[in-house]
């Protein structure tokens, strides 16, 4: 059953139905109208600059979602480029049920293309397209436009590329200003999409921003609520504006009839595509293997294994000058030091520090004021994480080959 056919049912004569059970799998699909419109009467997130914690996405809208971000990864690499920046409008509500949870029902991609610095809606042709859009639906569904997603398909790290930059946080700031005091709470979504192609599984994060006059009460908070005392890790995971938005947790839901079909297929076909298929023998993998290599050799190449300092400073064609998306980054390149100070941080730093989990002891430099982003160590963690997890993506690509081959060579033989 549709959202759209789900939410016509309460628009019919005589009492509301009851509010669905939020245990009830098919509760998203449908909702009370007189209790959503009492929500967005009362606008209880007009005081509370955090006030929802979370977001349901339906299986149709990541869908769409991923797969118009991926478009934009395969056109830019088919001119013989950079992946392009798409965006796109998500349709949803906040739910009467989990008030503090916006649910997304559907997607709708735009025709907007950003090439390395910012993807933003301010054409004329785009602005017409969106007022088009937001005219045909009015007649068909009872959802509105409640949020926006972009992707960052920059190069594959150790890090998520989901943040708001600078660009990102003032289109978001503009979308609530306009929208939430009239009952309609905006999200922000930012899909990472060579990511979810590596990993296999849709990497993407939810967000809202903070009003400007906000000011967070706990020192290095992240969005997604951890607290990172080192500036340069914290650029780098969340971009120079972390502390201007929050992270919603993302969760999906399915219908009792899309879950009875996901396991007849996976029953009955989608095996056969899990035994006959490896993602490391992917042509996108494939093609983004050499990269990832190139890239993690170029970054150990430029630090010293006797101090875990950097040897003749950063270039421009190091490995953050290698990744694009220079405005949508927002992150300052990890600066690196040959000077002294950094030979004992280099050798005797515990693992955990070297791969930047907490702050170096005052044995190992803190006494001196080197700060650690400066000594290497945090270049070399990070190297380090980089290459292990090229290595694991390998490892376990070859023995799922190798156990299909001894697998399917003995059911032949017999």
């Amino acid at each position: 059953m549709t959202a759209a056919a789900a939410t016509s049912n309460t628009t019919g004569g005589g009492a509301p139905p009851p509010s669905p059970s939020s245990d009830d799998p098919n509760a998203r699909y449908t909702f009370n109208d007189a209790a959503l419109t009492a929500l967005r009467k009362s606008s209880p997130w007009k005081d509370d600059p955090s006030y929802f914690q979370s977001t349901a996405i339906s299986p149709s809208a990541v869908m769409k979602m991923m797969t118009h971000c991926h478009s934009g990864v395969e056109k830019g690499v088919k001119k013989g480029g950079n992946p392009i920046e798409v965006m796109g409008l998500l349709l949803g509500r906040p739910d009467p049920n989990t008030p503090k949870t916006l649910v997304v029902t559907d997607v709708f991609p735009l025709p907007i293309e950003g090439f390395e610095t910012r993807v933003i809606a301010d054409d004329g042709d785009v602005i017409n397209h969106m007022i088009a859009l937001g005219e045909s639906l009015e007649t068909t569904r009872k959802e509105k436009f409640m949020g926006w997603y972009h992707s960052h398909p920059f190069d594959v790290g150790i890090h998520s590329h989901c943040f708001l930059s600078q660009t990102d946080i003032s289109t978001q700031l503009q979308w609530q200003r306009a929208e939430d005091p009239h009952g309609n709470p905006f999200l922000a979504i930012v899909v990472d999409p060579l990511r979810s192609l590596a990993k296999g599984h849709p990497e993407l994060k939810a967000f809202r921003a903070y009003p400007p006059e906000y000011t967070n009460p706990i020192p290095n908070q992240c969005p997604d609520g951890s607290i990172i005392h080192e500036e340069q890790l914290r650029l780098e995971k969340w971009g120079s504006c972390s502390s201007a938005y929050y992270e919603l947790e993302v969760e999906y839901f399915m219908s009792t009839g899309a879950r009875n079909v996901l396991s007849l297929l996976n029953r009955n076909f989608l095996w056969m595509r899990a035994l006959g298929s490896s993602a490391m023998c992917e042509k996108e993998a494939r093609g983004r293997y050499p990269e990832r290599v190139e890239k993690v050799a170029k970054k150990i190449s430029k630090l010293d294994p006797q101090s875990g300092s950097g040897s003749g400073g950063g270039g421009g064609d190091g490995p953050g000058g290698m990744m694009m998306g220079s405005h949508h980054r927002g992150r300052s390149k990890a600066t690196s030091s040959s000077g002294s100070g950094g030979a004992g941080g280099g050798t005797t730093a515990s693992l955990e520090e070297k791969m930047g989990n907490k702050p170096p002891s005052s044995a190992e430099g803190g006494s001196s004021g080197i700060p650690k982003e400066e000594n290497g160590s945090d270049e070399l963690g990070k190297a380090c994480q980089e290459v292990v997890e090229i290595t694991t993506e390998k490892l376990v690509g070859n023995i799922a080959q190798l156990t299909k081959k001894d697998l399917f060579s003995h059911v032949a033989s017999s």
